[in-house]
């Protein structure tokens, strides 16, 4: 049988018809929903500032909310790579702006890097260690734990281990109540909870040692090590144990008052993240190199924003707008913005000069294997006056010279220096500082390169 298409397009609809009906009539049922959709609240209003400080209104046209303060400061300065600083490899992580908002109030410096680094402030209320048997004493606070490597040796009276010696190393407030000076024992970590229950959560049993000297005063114990408790051994450093003096200063910094932490809502100047980025907090100096350490240092309307950001959070601990706008009118850093000025004022080494180079340098020219042997974060200034690797006719610095200092021809991009002109960014295989740190630079060198007024 044949169908014309007029026959075809009449015969759809009547096969259709043929299948169950599935509208609510059809099912002889209704259904009842009413949508319960969530209000997205508007970003308050707040007034501009309409005042005449041009770094209130720079920082005002560059910094409108939350979100710039962090895309265009923090992530810019701090994460802007994979697997780099504070993007996934190092506490913080700020990479986002929900991880940002987490460090509001978030404990500073519990996963420091190296202990040396660590501020007093930061140091949390710690943990007790005790011993499974009475004749031992009682539980004291934790000072530090450590674990150090090496090939085992057989411990005895004739040959004790020393403070540097391979084994489980836990520091305590307390000098322990006993005469012996080893014994075999398990060794407990107690931790109080925020209800005040108080339980063991990790054990080490072996022989234990009391080290003999008179600077560690009876508190400092090794815990050997035997090949099968290597595993155990490595995990208990590991395992979050609070530690009463982390930078192993024999100073407990939770004796000082509440830690602080690294944003404190309201109080820029006592955030920790702000303190790094300074140097110091309340005159106080904060120990590790300055922040952000490998990117240009924050101008001024940069550090007015985060300020301002920062003296605008919730006091109620609420999590704030980051769309919404900051409120740089009614900020009371408004109103003198040059006093955040990362660099301080004048041009001598102390003041300046050397937070120039820190900031722009110290990624490369820092730690135990700075680049051209130059270290620019430890004994600088002396280092500076010392005749160039590249051109030992020249010095570095020729104080009152700068036309014989390789240094300012360095920095300033001459055409007869030795390899790449600095600072060197790998990544655009360009290096050069602002002009107005040029000049501050070849100010200070012609000014006799003063090391502080």
């Amino acid at each position: 049988m044949k169908f014309s298409r007029l026959t075809a397009l009449v015969a759809v609809p009547l096969l259709l018809s043929c299948g169950p009906d599935f509208t609510e009539s059809g099912l002889g049922t209704s259904i009842d929903f009413e949508p319960d959709r969530p209000e997205i609240p508007r970003s308050e209003t707040v007034a501009p500032y309409q005042g005449t400080d041009s770094y209130v209104l720079d920082a005002q046209e560059r910094y409108r909310t939350g979100l710039d303060v962090h895309r265009k400061v923090i992530w810019r300065t701090c994460t802007p790579f994979d697997g780099v600083c504070h993007n996934t490899k190092e506490y913080p992580d700020l990479h986002t702006p929900s991880n940002f908002l987490a460090t509001i109030n978030a404990p500073c410096n519990v996963v420091p890097g190296e202990w040396e680094s660590v501020y007093d402030r930061c140091e949390q209320e710690p943990d007790q260690f005790e011993f499974n048997r009475g004749d031992l004493g009682g539980r004291s606070d934790v000072g530090w734990i450590d674990f150090v490597q090496g090939e085992y040796p057989e411990y005895s009276e004739g040959n004790p281990p020393t403070v540097d010696s391979p084994g489980v190393h836990v520091v305590l407030r307390d000098k322990l109540d006993t005469e012996r000076s080893e014994f075999w024992a398990n060794g407990q970590f107690w931790r109080t909870l925020p209800d005040g229950e108080r339980i063991v959560f990790a054990r080490y049993e072996t022989r234990w040692w009391i080290i003999d000297d008179e600077n560690v005063a009876g508190t400092h114990l090794v815990a050997e090590v035997r090949n099968y408790q290597t595993d155990t051994a490595q995990e208990l450093p590991n395992l979050g144990i609070k530690q009463g003096d982390l930078n192993r200063n024999g100073e407990f910094g939770s004796d000082e008052g509440t830690p602080i932490p690294m944003i404190a809502p309201g109080d820029p100047e006592g955030s920790y993240l702000v303190g790094r980025m300074r140097g110091e907090m309340h005159g106080e100096s904060v120990p590790g190199s300055r922040m952000p350490l490998a990117n240009q240092p924050l101008d001024i309307p940069d550090m007015l924003a985060l300020f301002c950001f920062i003296e605008g959070l919730p006091a109620d601990g609420s999590d704030p707008d980051m769309s919404a706008p900051v409120n740089f009118k009614d900020c009371s850093y408004s109103a003198d913005p040059a006093n955040l000025n990362l660099l301080g004022e004048g041009v001598t080494w102390e003041t300046r000069i050397s937070k120039i180079l820190e900031a722009n340098c110290g990624g490369c020219h820092g730690g135990a294997s700075p680049d051209a042997d130059l270290n620019l974060l430890e004994g600088a200034y002396e280092a500076l006056l010392q005749p160039s690797i590249q051109k030992p006719e020249l010095n570095l610095v020729e104080p009152g010279d700068y036309e014989n200092s390789y240094l300012w021809h360095k920095l300033n991009n001459d055409p007869d220096i030795v390899g790449l002109p600095m600072p060197y960014n790998p990544l655009t295989g360009e290096g050069r500082l602002s002009e107005a740190e040029l000049g501050d630079i070849q100010t200070w060198i012609a000014a006799g390169a003063v090391e502080n007024e």
